[in-house]
């Protein structure tokens, strides 16, 4: 079905049983699947290949060859009905690829709302990224990530599948991430060092001056406590009283199938 508004250019194909929705536009020679739902004003330009049983949310710009909704880079995947689904206004730059999710992976690669991510960057099978994510230019998140809202991952950087990078945290760039991160913190080195806490983006979102100290003192008690790194962040959550420490608490308490990059 495609809504009466849409532009679409001669040249695009727009295979039978795609949706599209009102204001879309799809630029010269795009290709879209016969699965794929588009939401009010996506805009597609040129070259680019939208495919699979893919959503894409309303104002989001997909930019020219990139391949978003292509079957999983996973030797495990055997043809499954699988999904992706991004939320709203999204930028997706040239060259982006994102795969649908595999059966073993919960099916479903899910983007959230008002993500950059810059030319040549991958996210892989059944990743979850949230809100405000922003992946610069050839970055990787392999199969299975979490990247929480917030995240910014730098250039060239790559997370190792089954990670989990927490809210608001920062990775460098060149940095491969091998283990979990906690919520806003500071990692680069080439193999991924946990540095400190991202207080430029703390400052930046405007953070107030109380939860910034609370924080500084956590990641203190994280680095320099007795105990485990879970048996730290256990004492900490019984004394934390704010919300930012105690989200540092819960990730780090959480469900994970990876170690933690502990504070130097």
């Amino acid at each position: 079905m495609i809504d009466p508004s849409a532009s679409i250019h001669p040249s695009a194909v727009v295979e039978e049983g795609a949706q599209i929705g009102p204001r879309c536009k799809i630029g010269p020679f795009a290709l879209i699947g016969p699965q794929v739902v588009l939401q009010a004003g996506v805009e597609v330009k040129s070259h680019a290949v939208v495919t699979g049983q893919t959503e894409v949310g309303e104002d989001t710009v997909i930019f020219s060859f990139a391949v978003i909704g292509e079957i999983p880079q996973d030797l495990k995947f055997d043809g499954e009905e699988t999904q992706l689904k991004i939320g709203a206004r999204n930028r997706i730059r040239e060259h982006v690829t994102m795969n649908t999710g595999t059966k073993g992976g919960g099916g479903l690669t899910r983007v959230g709302d008002d993500g950059l991510f810059m030319a040549g960057c991958h996210v892989a099978h059944d990743v979850q990224i949230g809100n405000r994510v922003i992946l610069v230019n050839n970055s990787a998140a392999a199969g299975h990530c979490v990247i929480e809202d917030d995240v910014i991952v730098g250039g060239l950087s790559g997370i190792h599948q089954w990670v989990r990078i927490g809210k608001g945290a920062i990775i460098g760039a060149v940095t491969m991430v091998t283990n979990d991160v906690i919520p806003y913190g500071l990692v680069q080195a080439p193999r991924g060092q946990l540095h400190g806490l991202n207080l430029v983006g703390l400052k930046r979102r405007g953070v107030a001056r109380t939860d910034i100290t609370a924080l500084r003192a956590a990641y203190q008690m994280l680095a320099q406590g007795e105990g485990t790194f879970q048996e730290r962040a256990k004492r900490l959550g019984g004394e934390a009283d704010s919300s930012y420490v105690r989200e540092i608490v819960d990730f780090v308490l959480g469900e994970s199938d990876r170690h933690f990059l502990t504070p130097d």
